[in-house]
């Protein structure tokens, strides 16, 4: 279900412009345009995108948020995909570490229409403490085909992309998978070899993901310095 919304102003960025993203050159097939409604400044930030299950274990969604507080403290912006379970719980965490803390949804819709309905709240406050990104103009829907060219972006935008949970057929192995062709480094959380979440993580890590259990594997990948103390439980 989808909803729509009174959004704030939205800028338009096309690829001759300054503000258009460099590492998004990198796709055979880049946005000829892209919608962006919040700071458009951030999206000079390195990003590290979080993705995984709709359907995530509370283990998977603890996991999510906290990576997401432990990296974002580190100065990265988080970069998701405003879905249900590991997205939003990636986006939320970031929220709740205050204003200075950013993230960044890429929608599979027109800026101005929020899928799933469930998240307009947690749009709204990406509006104000981040940005949302679309390549797709005002008002459009959400169609199944649009969410894999929404996870493209994902991927050229990111430094990496930590997978948290993820079936063996999913959107977020798509994700990592087209990170990994556009040079991207890959990370996945191992769990339960009996979870069907976990097994695409699995699968990930026999494929060359970096195997990955606290933020710090991440940063340390990336040769980002955390900007503060962030104690890992």
């Amino acid at each position: 279900m989808q909803t729509s919304r009174t959004s704030s102003p939205v800028a338009q960025i096309d690829q001759g412009s300054p503000h258009y993203p460099t590492q998004l050159r990198d796709l055979y097939d880049p946005p000829k345009s892209l919608y962006i409604e919040g700071d458009i400044n951030l999206l000079k930030m390195p990003m590290i995108a979080i993705v995984g299950s709709r359907s995530a274990s509370p283990e998977g969604l603890k996991n999510a948020a906290l990576f997401a507080q432990a990296l974002s403290s580190a100065g990265v912006l988080i970069l998701s995909g405003l879905a249900k379970g590991v997205d939003s719980a990636a986006h939320q965490a970031t929220i709740l570490l205050g204003p200075k803390q950013r993230t960044a949804a890429v929608l599979g819709t027109g800026i101005d229409v929020v899928y799933p309905s469930q998240n307009f709240a947690l749009s709204q406050a990406i509006s104000k403490q981040g940005l949302l990104i679309s390549e797709l103009p005002m008002g459009v829907g959400p169609q199944a085909h649009h969410f894999p060219r929404r996870n493209r972006i994902i991927a050229a935008l990111a430094l990496g992309v930590v997978v948290v949970e993820a079936a063996e057929r999913s959107g977020s192995l798509i994700t990592a998978r087209l990170a990994a062709d556009l040079g991207r480094e890959v990370f996945a959380i191992p769990g339960p070899i009996h979870s069907a979440n976990s097994a695409g993580c699995h699968l990930l890590i026999q494929q060359g993901a970096k195997l990955v259990f606290r933020p710090s594997d991440v940063l340390e990948e990336l040769h980002l310095c955390l900007k503060t103390q962030f104690k890992w439980h």
